[in-house]
């Protein structure tokens, strides 16, 4: 966790495509516990942004990937009663999983592959939502 901590965090996540389905994890640990993302987490210290994404989806869903065009940038401010207590500039990635069944690990509490078409029936994280729909892949 990096309450308290005084400058953002670089974090990077992988949108997994497969077809017309998307690879999601329900959030284990805050920030939005309990809800779906895609893979990802913090950027380790002397690790670059792609063996960081590389390695967040091995520990959370035991599959390699191989990583494609960057999806896009944004910053994750979540403020509490105390002030800020999360800032993450997320870096997504897209990705392409090499073959294996993925199966939850570590942060993620459980992780399924999704019809890109169902995901509204998911809690979704606003941040995967806007990603999602800037690139024209949900409505």
């Amino acid at each position: 966790m990096h309450i308290g901590y005084k400058h953002p965090v670089p974090a990077i996540g992988a949108i997994i495509l497969r077809g017309e389905e998307i690879l999601l994890i329900k959030r284990g640990n805050e920030p939005d516990k309990g809800k779906w993302s895609v893979p990802g987490g913090s950027v380790e210290f002397g690790e670059t942004l792609t063996e960081g994404v590389k390695r967040e989806v091995r520990e959370e869903t035991g599959l390699e990937i191989q990583v494609g065009d960057l999806a896009g940038v944004c910053d994750l401010i979540v403020r509490g009663n105390e002030g800020i207590t999360f800032h993450y500039v997320l870096i997504d990635y897209f990705a392409t999983a090499l073959p294996g069944e993925p199966v939850a690990a570590t942060d993620a509490a459980e992780c399924r592959w999704v019809k890109l078409a169902d995901i509204g029936d998911y809690d979704v994280t606003r941040t995967l939502l806007d990603r999602l729909g800037e690139r024209g892949m949900i409505e």
